[in-house]
């Protein structure tokens, strides 16, 4: 059973894995065979070396600085529902739920996040 702590330390290493773009990381968040779809954009990268690749391919989006406040609506056993609110300074506004599925070591299996710019 994944626990609130356990939650709030996999998002706030998710961020800081944003922030420094180090591709380890990024690969400590995810399981081997990890999945993480987004929608609208029809982003679906399988594996953590793809995820890796994907993140890296966005950091022109940082540009100019960006921040991202976030809680969680609701954990049901290994999956967690989090809402977050990113503010990008070139690419504006934009909600984010997330739905997070953890393995037993805490990492990533699933991630899905649906996005919409405000």
């Amino acid at each position: 059973m994944t626990t609130r702590a356990q939650v709030e330390t996999w998002v706030k290493k998710y961020i800081e894995a944003w922030e420094t773009a180090a591709p380890e990381d990024i690969e400590a968040l995810f399981a081997e065979g990890a999945e993480y779809h987004e929608w609208p954009y029809e982003t679906s990268w399988v594996g953590r070396a793809e995820i890796v690749e994907g993140w890296l391919s966005r950091q022109q989006w940082q540009e100019g600085g960006w921040s991202f406040d976030w809680k969680i609506l609701m954990i049901t056993g290994d999956t967690a529902a989090v809402r977050g609110t990113g503010v990008y300074k070139k690419l504006g506004t934009f909600e984010n739920l997330w739905t997070v599925t953890f393995d037993d070591d805490g990492r990533c299996v699933m991630f899905r996040m649906w996005n919409n710019q405000i």
